[in-house]
């Protein structure tokens, strides 16, 4: 276990030094959309690029991944709303927190820390996750955060809205330029590899730092919040959610589909196991805050859940090294 934890907690630091630098003014507040800004369009990209070229083309197309995966964010997603609707939190707010329950924060912290604990065959089976979570699952809770104006059409217009900002992600993309790359064998001339490679090699730190930053500032908002305090009720279920049962249910799945004859290599399994116990995603409060739902609830489930998988996720690590 401490063996792990040497490798976890530098990535767990990063975070914390993001979150301390907000909090105490040594990073302007509005300074973090610019960090923010780079990870997103230029550092974590080229990490995705340069993974998904060096990464077997069979790996980034593997169905019994996607499809498992896929099962397991529906399922989380629909139990999240379920738990959640009540007198106060409606479809924008459930859908929101069903997101973070089924988002784990794989672009700006698994990757790394997926490459770092098992190596460079991790990256397949993360990536495919990866697609899963932008392209299904965020486009899925985004058009059922509008049902609450479904009289009004706002599902269908919300549907359209999702799959255009999923067109204007760059990690999408990037990732689909290294599988082209990885498919016909191709290398970027020397001096664009070694740009891209620069930026790929900063997106790590950035990223991390940046999370702990936009966790700092939404800690920082809460008090802006209309309905008063938040209720630990509100938040704290979906933080377990997030970290204890998609987890489980991505192993159980996973293993019940193997047994099904469902083509799925074990260390991928463990690849999907590992990505489900991560954090939430730190990219959601931005689209909470953007859509109008409860962004101090949103912020709070992230927070708990950086802040608990610490031990949480290092300790689903020590489980397959048992």
């Amino acid at each position: 276990m401490l063996e792990i934890l040497r490798v976890t907690f530098p990535f767990f630091a990063l975070v914390l030094c993001g979150y301390v630098a907000a909090r105490l003014r040594l990073l302007p507040l509005e300074a973090i959309p610019g960090l923010n800004g780079f990870v997103l369009f230029f550092a974590l990209p080229c990490m995705l690029f340069r993974f998904g070229a060096d990464t077997p083309i069979a790996q980034l197309l593997d169905a019994g991944v996607f499809f498992t995966y896929l099962f397991c964010a529906l399922v989380i997603v629909a139990f999240s709303i379920a738990i959640s609707m009540n007198a106060r939190i409606r479809w924008n707010d459930a859908s929101m927190g069903a997101l973070v329950a089924a988002f784990p924060n794989t672009g700006f912290m698994g990757v790394p820390l997926l490459v770092a604990l098992l190596g460079a065959q991790a990256v397949g089976p993360a990536i495919v996750t990866i697609v899963v979570d932008l392209v299904i699952t965020s486009s899925l809770c985004v058009a059922l955060s509008r049902m609450d104006a479904a009289g009004q059409h706002g599902a269908a217009v919300a549907a359209r809205k999702a799959l255009a900002g999923v067109l204007r992600n760059p990690m999408p993309w990037a990732i689909s330029l290294g599988a082209a790359f990885s498919f016909w064998n191709l290398e970027l001339i020397g001096p664009v590899n070694k740009t891209v490679s620069l930026l790929a090699d900063a997106a790590s730190p950035v990223a991390l730092f940046t999370i702990g930053a936009v966790l700092a500032r939404s800690q920082m908002l809460a008090h802006e919040r209309p309905d008063g305090p938040l209720r630990t009720a509100d938040y704290l279920p979906i933080a377990l959610i997030k970290l204890v049962l998609h987890p489980v249910l991505v192993l159980l799945v996973g293993m019940t589909a193997i047994q099904w004859g469902v083509p799925i290599e074990p260390f991928a399994l463990q690849v999907m196991v590992l990505v489900a116990a991560l954090p939430s995603a730190s990219n959601v409060s931005l689209l909470a805050e953007r859509l109008g739902a409860d962004n101090g609830r949103i912020a709070r489930i992230i927070l708990v859940t950086t802040a608990a998988a610490f031990l949480t996720f290092s300790g689903a690590v020590a489980f397959f090294k048992m």
